[in-house]
């Protein structure tokens, strides 16, 4: 996400202050209103300005005699996909998010944002990646280009647009290159931290050493993924289901080429000539409620034995059906696919 301060204007400022400001705007050409601690008083476009000056208001005013109070915002934490749909059908574009003191934490540009999801996303980015030797030999794997721009960067620019605020980078081989390249995350407009393992946890066992999520619900995913999955429907399934963790799958046809029986004590019950039949693989990318995390114990421990305890455990464990691109690079010939791939695919 950008950064909108400069959409952000004091109370006293005079209403010359603002005509200046919005003049350089180019577009969005909304400004929003605040006291000295921050707190949002009011919006103020160029319509409010017009109206005021027309009502006989000078043009040394200060801009809180100009601005609208009766605002539209989000509040931190309390809003769902459904308001942000319903802002979007109402052709609003610059929508403020407060915390509970009414000060602006972000400013959200719904015609840049696909979403605004109400989750943490963790991306595992500790592996070695051998099979890719000698690429991975002094850069870390998530770093590799596909494109004009590394693995994990595909990733983190996807999480964004669907307005995920907090990413948390699990390393390990290399780690301090993915430091160097991301940061804190500020010149994103999000927050991005690091957990370093200092020995290999497995696919899942990270996931306890990160204990400053700010969500109830937990997306992770793999950093050698190339994916346009729809995060926002894959969210609205793991909400509409109420699920404490789902899975993204992508459909694998395996096609057989004879005749397969269906038998039972002897008889044939069916004949089908060349079937195909649809599996499910597991893409690497999860969904949970952040509960879950607590049954994930210290050291090594994999998503695989996660699913078989909650599955056990008679929670409810769901999956999602990811239609669109998805790669693992794993190995040098899918590098290569991927690095073709990406000329003719939108993420």
């Amino acid at each position: 996400m950008e950064d909108y301060s400069k959409h952000i204007i004091p109370q006293d400022a005079p209403i010359t202050t603002a005509l200046g400001q919005i003049s350089s705007l180019g577009q969005y050409l909304t400004l929003f209103v605040t006291d000295k601690a921050g707190k949002l008083l009011g919006t103020l476009t160029d319509g409010d300005i017009r109206r005021g000056l027309l009502s006989g208001k000078p043009l040394t005013d200060p801009v809180s005699r100009f601005m609208n109070t009766h605002y539209r915002f989000l509040r931190q934490n309390e809003y769902d996909t459904e308001t942000i749909r319903r802002f979007r059908g109402q052709l609003l574009q610059l929508i403020p998010e407060l915390d509970e003191h009414n000060r602006i934490i972000r400013i959200i540009n719904l015609a840049k944002t696909k979403a605004l999801l109400p989750v943490d996303a963790v991306i595992m980015a500790g592996g070695r990646g051998e099979r890719l030797l000698p690429l991975t030999r002094n850069t870390p794997k998530p770093l590799l280009k596909v494109g004009d721009k590394p693995i994990i960067e595909h990733n983190v620019d996807r999480l964004i647009r669907f307005g995920i605020n907090h990413i948390h980078i699990t390393t390990r081989y290399l780690g301090e290159q993915l430091e160097d390249y991301f940061g804190d995350g500020s010149s994103r407009g999000v927050h991005i931290d690091y957990t370093r393992e200092d020995e290999p946890l497995g696919t899942i066992g990270s996931l306890r050493l990160t204990n400053n999520y700010h969500s109830d619900a937990v997306l992770l995913m793999n950093s050698d993924l190339l994916t346009n999955i729809d995060f926002e429907d894959f969210y609205e399934e793991f909400r509409r289901h109420n699920a404490d963790m789902s899975v993204a799958t992508v459909p694998y046809p395996v096609s057989i080429p004879y005749a397969v029986l269906e038998t039972q004590d002897g008889d044939i019950l069916s004949l089908k000539e060349k079937p195909t039949y649809t599996y499910y693989i597991n893409a690497g990318i999860y969904l949970m409620k952040r509960a879950v995390i607590d049954l994930i114990p210290a050291g090594q421990y994999n998503a695989t034995d996660l699913l078989d305890r909650l599955i056990d455990g008679q929670y409810k464990v769901t999956y999602f059906p990811l239609l669109g691109y998805w790669l693992d690079i794993g190995r040098p010939e899918d590098y290569q696919k991927a690095c073709v791939d990406i000329n003719h695919i939108t993420l």
